[in-house]
């Protein structure tokens, strides 16, 4: 089954009860028993419920996985990837990477007696660097958040199965559309669901896909037992918002193309963030292992600071100023003092988060529409 027929109709079938074509919403806590134990799959929904159960189906179709587990959102599946560690045990992570998994990594897990190592990873041979015999996960984003830094995932995986270690990809700008890290080595494929796979900024949700059926075991037995799940309704809206995937990703990467060639060619803008350009680091492996480039995009105008930045996200009409992004609607943030403002002003300008810095994310309106947006915001 190709991709296009997988997001609508992969892991699915028709309800039983009545053959309905989309899996009902299943708006229950628990089920009727027969006998002690005597059910038909289902017991109680923080363990499994029918609606969510359709869309960890799908989850694990579209990214060619065999098991997908849905949680109530993209944090909650996160700490559920560390929750298979032990204190003592060590991670080596991006080091460009959302501001909210550092933050959950240093000041939730750190305490817990787990370390962290963030590190550029543009050269996968820089991470044997830092195994240890305590070492157990790599944390892998790519394209990274909001750097658009490109990380080979399948040169990252060679390294991880030498040293017997977990491999976890965060796909979310990328999407199993133009990514799927288990085809390339990868243990682990997590995503913030509330982004492109639910598509319509309407609900929270986190992912995570895998074909080891061990690490599976321990995913749900951790998901079961912390209790971080999405209910029934939110997973309805997620599946339907996969359905549509495939033709939003191919709006996000056209528009997503022509707003970063305008950017590049603007007389006023410094400096454009996106994989698809030739001269964007790592650029040849993007190309290999993505099948597109996609609609997230940062730059910083000539000159700028944090004052300017500011006055240009706030000038916009079309791109609204807010939070998170893979929405239809286009988004505008300023990384510095929103998604990234956990992230300490020293540690993030490391990797290029300075002040001036604007990440886009590109939606499926009209072309004209955003690009004459974005001129008369930065003026």
């Amino acid at each position: 089954m190709k991709f296009n027929t997988k997001t609508i109709h992969g892991g699915q079938k028709h309800d039983p009860a009545y053959g309905a074509v989309m899996p009902p919403i299943y708006q229950t806590s628990t089920y009727a028993q027969t006998t002690p134990g005597g059910h038909k799959g289902f017991e109680y929904s923080r363990t499994h419920n029918p609606t969510r159960k359709a869309l960890e189906d799908s989850f694990a179709s579209i990214e060619n996985g065999t098991f997908g587990l849905a949680f109530g959102s993209g944090l909650a599946a996160i700490d559920a990837v560390i929750k298979l560690l032990k204190p003592g045990d060590e991670v080596i992570s991006t080091n460009d990477l959302y501001g909210g998994t550092y933050r959950l990594f240093t000041k939730i897990f750190e305490d817990f007696g787990i370390k962290f190592h963030f590190i550029g990873m543009e050269n996968a041979d820089k991470v044997a660097q830092y195994i240890t015999k305590n070492t157990r996960l790599i944390w892998v984003e790519t394209p990274t958040n909001p750097m658009m830094n490109i990380v080979d995932i399948k040169a990252i995986a060679e390294v991880s199965k030498k040293n017997n270690l977990l491999l976890a990809v965060d796909n979310t700008f990328a999407t199993p559309y133009l990514q799927r890290p288990l085809d390339l080595g990868a243990d682990i494929v997590m995503h913030s669901a509330t982004k492109y796979l639910g598509g319509h900024s309407d609900v929270v949700m986190g992912a995570l896909v895998v074909k080891d059926e061990k690490i599976a075991e321990r995913l749900y037995f951790i998901q079961n037992a912390s209790g971080a799940i999405c209910g029934p309704q939110d997973s309805f809206l997620v599946l339907r918002g996969i359905k549509t995937l495939h033709i939003r990703m191919q709006r996000h990467c056209e528009n997503g193309r022509a707003i970063a060639t305008y950017l590049k060619n603007h007389p006023k803008i410094e400096k454009v963030y996106w994989p698809g350009f030739e001269d964007h680091p790592n650029h040849q492996i993007a190309k290999e292992q993505m099948d597109d480039y996609g609609g997230m995009i940062s730059f910083v105008t000539k000159g700028s600071d944090f004052e300017s930045a500011i006055k240009i996200v706030e000038n916009l009409k079309i791109f609204t100023l807010a939070e998170s992004l893979g929405g239809v609607e286009s988004l505008a943030g300023h990384p510095a003092s929103m998604t990234h403002a956990s992230i300490p002003k020293e540690e993030r300008e490391k990797t290029g988060v300075v002040d001036a810095l604007i990440r886009l994310s590109v939606g499926i309106e009209d072309i004209d529409d955003l690009i004459e947006d974005l001129e008369q915001a930065i003026g």
